[in-house]
Formats: C-alpha cells, structure tokens, sequence
C-alpha cells in the first residue's frame, strides 16, 4: 500500500519537484506520502476544493508538504 501512496504523491507533484523527490530514499517518499495523505485527510479546506477537483486538492496538499519540509 505504501508504494501505492508512493506513486499517487509523486503524481501530485509539480514535475519540477517530481524528479527530486523521486530520486530521495525510498523512505523519504514514503514518509512524505504519509503526510501527504494525512494533509488531504486532515484539511476541511482541501474537502472542499476535492469536491470540485480531486487532482488539484492533491496537488495543493502536496504543495503545502513540501513547503513545511523546506521550512
């Protein structure tokens, strides 16, 4: 299941950040993955904008992973 997780999050990505995630350990990405999911799944905002499109809440969320790791 993670590597499901995995491939969903890098499908997210932007793809100036989907290579350099995708060359990380594999840990790494699984670790972001899980924040990534925890993002979506924690977020009444993101809920909102999954009901009009799915693929841009991920992408917000992923987003908003990546920016609290660069802080």
């Amino acid at each position: 299941m993670a590597s499901d997780s995995v491939e969903r999050f890098l499908a997210a990505l932007g793809p100036e950040h989907r290579d350099a995630v995708g060359a990380r350990p594999r840990q790494e990405q699984e670790q972001l993955a899980a924040a990534w999911e925890r993002e979506l799944e924690a977020d009444d905002e993101l809920d909102t904008l999954d009901e009009l499109s799915p693929p841009a809440a991920e992408s917000e969320a992923a987003r908003r992973v990546l920016a609290r790791e660069a802080d």
